[in-house]
């Protein structure tokens, strides 16, 4: 366990909780430590679904802007593709994640969101790219990840402008998922984590490479990545489970085994 990030599981959901008072800010210690916790979580057989958290008043208002201060260029080119694999390294999860959003996710703690295949924030929660009001743009996966999201023109607009946007305009354009009351936010997080302890871990894992790896091809190349990864399920336990079950039983009965 690092110093910042943790990694807690409970029936089958593991909990990635960033812990670094006040605001979560994302040193590269934290950058890091997600970077471990990211693999950790992919490793484990008991992680079957994955919840970031920050806790009940903020997710992460950004990165630690004061360690970034006095670099160079010539120091920043020498880190900046580990700095964007930090705050990419939820995508890397081959498991269903979902952020739980209080308060800000700001910047880095944006990137972070974005990184995840679900969203949802409380009614009390504010999110942006403000990276430009320091002179910059988003360096951790912020200007592909949005666009992909959202599109170009309202990427745009969050991004050029480093504005703020409320739970409910997030929620209208499509940056997050779900708004709950701010206190119902991680059980609601928990809550859809939870549907996938007893899934078919290798299905839902084929579905996410399907799915993401097919937006960075075009079209023909992405339905051969389809067809090689739905092929392959063939060869597992859970495939030979779920079909046997549904000739038997009907649709939704399965016990699968996670193999």
């Amino acid at each position: 366990m690092g110093e910042f990030v943790t990694l807690e599981v409970d029936g089958g959901v593991g909990t990635i909780r960033l812990d670094r008072p006040p605001m979560n800010a994302i040193s590269r210690q934290v950058q890091e430590e997600l970077l471990a916790v990211s693999a950790e979580a992919t490793q484990r057989a008991d992680v079957r679904s994955v919840v970031l958290y920050g806790g009940e008043k903020v997710l992460a208002a950004g990165a630690d802007v004061k360690e970034m201060a006095n670099m160079t260029y010539a120091d920043m080119s020498a880190v900046a593709r580990r700095l964007s694999a930090g705050f990419g390294s939820l995508s890397t999860i081959p498991k269903p994640t979902v952020a739980a959003i209080t308060g800000y996710a700001l910047g880095g703690g944006l990137e972070l969101v974005l990184g995840c295949d679900r969203r949802v924030c409380g009614d009390n929660a504010k999110l942006g790219q403000p990276e430009i009001l320091l002179g910059i743009i988003p360096g951790g996966g912020g200007t592909q990840r949005l666009t992909r999201l959202i599109g170009a023109p309202k990427a745009k607009d969050l991004i050029f402008t480093g504005r703020m946007v409320k739970a409910e305009e997030a929620l209208a354009i499509g940056l997050v998922d779900e708004v709950v009351p701010a206190d119902e936010v991680y059980a609601t997080a928990h809550r859809w984590a939870a549907q996938f302890a007893n899934g078919p871990a290798v299905a839902l894992a084929a579905a996410k490479k399907a799915i993401d790896g097919g937006l960075d091809v075009d079209l023909r190349t992405g339905l051969d990545l389809e067809a090689e990864v739905f092929a392959a399920l063939f060869a597992t336990e859970d495939r030979k489970v779920g079909m046997e079950s549904f000739v038997a039983n009907g649709p939704g009965k399965a016990e699968f085994t996670g193999s």
